[in-house]
């Protein structure tokens, strides 16, 4: 029997124009043509499987289609996708339902489509607005396509959208990052996401590293336009994500908050709680696109979490929020005694770490800038 928990789901389409040098997502340059009508095939065979697998019966609060690009999917199979998951599973009257798209993906009656079809909520992945910094990371729009990917967006309808930016880019400083976020609010998103860049294994730029500004510098800046961010009424709720009165990620705050999802596509990645008595499964899909095609039930991936992992696991994903968690959410999400969290929690409160009000844990502003040091203590 499955859990209580809210139910997610996240779909993976794996191609991208091109790989940019930062990126270490499952994501691969597309060819010619893309094989949209298997995939989309394949996608709900996954999701039938899963549902079989898991006896799974609740309906679905958010549906997020991340990538790669899902944009490079017409709008006429995103319909066709979604009409067969609603066949499998009911969707919540009031569901969110989020298409990632870059720019250069953008045009006029694609978007009116896509919002037509049901998808309420786009991510943009603009980076930034100024072109030479666009030309660094590998991007393939320019600064005014962004925009007019904005403009796009509203003009078919869509009043929830989030844009991607990115700070601590090579040669770039702090009127660089508030120049950026200064248009973005021109526009009104309801949703930003300001991330650092990061080199990461197995992309580009960790092979190649390209020279970062000094981490004060980067840190100054950070500040500078969370400052900006909070005076035009965007509120931190998560350690990259700002946002508009009442309009949170209702996907990603699922994920922080310890909840249920199924992943279905190429590398997806899923996470199911089971009352068996209390058990969390993990879930992943073959990561090469050609592999996943094929749908070889050997390439299904489930693997429990361990009892003595789950503390670090439920820690580190509730800790990015602002909000942080209550000892009687861990017991309830993990089936644990809240007992095996205390020598830890009490370490931090000790350090300033964390703030405790009648059992309820989030991250203080010193703890806010060593969540490392925290989640430490928990592993």
């Amino acid at each position: 029997m499955h859990s209580t928990l809210p139910l997610s789901l996240y779909i993976h389409f794996p191609w991208c124009i091109q790989k940019c040098p930062y990126c270490d997502f499952n994501s691969h340059a597309a060819k010619d043509n893309l094989p949209e009508e298997q995939y989309i095939d394949a996608l709900l065979q996954d999701l039938a499987l899963d549902i079989k697998q898991f006896s799974e019966t609740r309906p679905l609060q958010s549906i997020f289609m991340g990538g790669g690009t899902p944009s490079l999917f017409s709008a006429a199979q995103i319909d066709r996708l979604l009409k067969g998951i609603n066949q499998q599973l009911n969707f919540a009257d009031d569901i969110e339902i989020t298409l990632e798209a870059n720019p250069g993906t953008f045009e006029s009656d694609k978007f009116s489509a896509y919002r037509k079809v049901g998808i309420n909520r786009l991510s943009i992945g603009i980076q930034s607005f100024q072109n030479e910094h666009l030309k660094r990371l590998g991007r393939v729009h320019s600064g005014a396509e962004a925009q007019t990917a904005i403009t796009i967006a509203k003009q078919a309808g869509f009043t929830n959208f989030n844009c991607d930016f990115m700070f601590g880019l090579p040669e770039s400083g702090q009127q660089d990052s508030l120049q950026d976020l200064q248009q973005a609010i021109a526009f009104q998103p309801s949703h930003i996401s300001f991330y650092q860049l990061t080199l990461e294994p197995n992309t580009y730029f960790h092979k190649y590293p390209p020279k970062l500004p000094d981490d004060d510098v980067i840190f100054a800046a950070q500040l500078a336009c969370q400052k900006l961010l909070a005076d035009n009424g965007y509120q931190q709720y998560e350690i990259s994500a700002y946002a508009q009165a009442g309009k949170q990620s209702r996907h990603n705050l699922n994920y922080w908050q310890f909840g249920d999802y199924l992943g279905i596509g190429a590398g997806a990645h899923g996470k199911i709680s089971l009352n068996l008595p209390h058990k969390i499964v993990r879930t992943s899909k073959a990561k090469q696109p050609e592999q996943y095609l094929k749908l070889l039930k050997n390439d299904r991936l489930k693997q429990s979490i361990l009892q003595d992992e789950l503390p670090l696991e439920f820690v580190m994903n509730n800790l990015r929020l602002k909000t942080g968690f209550s000892l009687g959410n861990f017991q309830q999400k993990t089936g644990l005694s809240a007992d095996v969290l205390q020598p830890a929690l009490q370490q931090c409160q000790q350090q300033g770490l964390l703030d405790n009000t009648q059992n309820h844990y989030r991250c203080s502003e010193k703890g806010w800038l060593f969540l490392d040091s925290i989640l430490e203590k928990f592993s």
